[in-house]
């Protein structure tokens, strides 16, 4: 039986995280103030004791969440045993620095970078996102492709539950088709635009340049990433990927699938909350899964 580590994206931030690996011990507190450093503001502050508000803008939380899922993967020490790793969007860069492909610093200068770039795209055009329960993939896909305006599926996240994203039109006019043609649910999030769609566009081309001139190695096991949910352990093609991330979607449910098929019995996710666990148990009931945690 082989394990799988997952990592969480954006929206599963709470304040008070990281409080208690910042307390661990010496190596981590050493971490997290390298980070505050690297950042030039002490996220540390709004990670700890910051607002709700404070803790959701995209120049905290990603940075937020990459450094409590990459610090606490660190901490594992020896238990950390991954024989196979992904993360949604944003953990897609925790678990590559926590697979080895990525150093630390490099991996907190791109997320701080996208964070940025992807809030700028935001202000450029008003987009939104919203989730679509208890349709097949097919029937949203083919009903995006019907509209004029930019939305496209998004967030492949479980069977039933496909996140749509493009501009505040084209999902308002999906979301009325949808629920037309049966969903449960069509339900606007509360995000600052369109992620993973088109719109994103500005962000990529920003993050390329980035991307491509930071160190990526081999990583230690076989990462599954977000555009196409396929395994890899080639740098370069590992970083192709990473720049398509953007603008492309997070086929969550596929990558649990492809895990599974080739033979994950037990799914860890590393960071905080438990957003991934629930969304693993969708795609197969039987499968274990746990949060890691540090030994006492």
């Amino acid at each position: 039986m082989k394990t799988a580590y997952v990592f969480p994206g954006q929206g599963a931030q709470f304040v008070g995280m990281g409080q208690d690996l910042y307390n661990l011990n010496e190596e981590t507190k050493a971490l997290f103030e390298k980070a505050n450093d690297i950042l030039g503001f002490r996220i540390t502050d709004i990670m700890f004791a910051g607002t709700e508000e404070q803790l959701k803008q995209t120049n905290v939380t990603q940075p937020a969440i990459f450094l409590h899922s990459v610090i606490l993967a660190k901490a594992l020490g020896d238990q950390f045993k991954p024989d196979m790793v992904a993360g949604h969007s944003l953990g897609e860069f925790s678990a590559l620095v926590s697979a080895g492909a990525l150093s630390f610093e490099d991996g907190l200068k791109l997320v701080a970078q996208r964070a940025n770039a992807m809030q700028k795209a935001c202000e450029l055009q008003p987009s939104t996102m919203a989730a679509i329960l208890g349709l097949e993939d097919a029937v949203v896909e083919n009903i995006c492709a019907q509209i004029e305006d930019v939305v496209v599926a998004a967030n492949y996240n479980c069977p039933g539950q496909l996140v749509i994203s493009g501009s505040i039109a084209g999902v308002d006019k999906a979301c009325v088709l949808l629920t037309e043609a049966g969903a449960k649910r069509a339900l606007k999030l509360n995000v600052g635009g369109a992620f993973h769609s088109p719109l994103m566009e500005p962000a990529k081309v920003e993050l390329q340049d980035a991307i491509e001139a930071t160190e990526i190695k081999s990583p230690i096991c076989p990462i599954y990433q977000n555009v196409d949910a396929a395994a890899y352990t080639d740098a370069e093609t590992i970083k192709k990927n990473l720049i398509a991330q953007l603008t492309g979607a997070v086929r969550w449910t596929q990558t649990v699938q492809n895990m599974l098929a080739d033979h994950a019995g037990a799914f860890v996710e590393v960071g905080p909350g438990n957003v991934l666990q629930g969304l693993v148990k969708k795609v197969d009931r039987q499968v274990q899964t746990s949060a890691a945690s540090i030994a006492e």
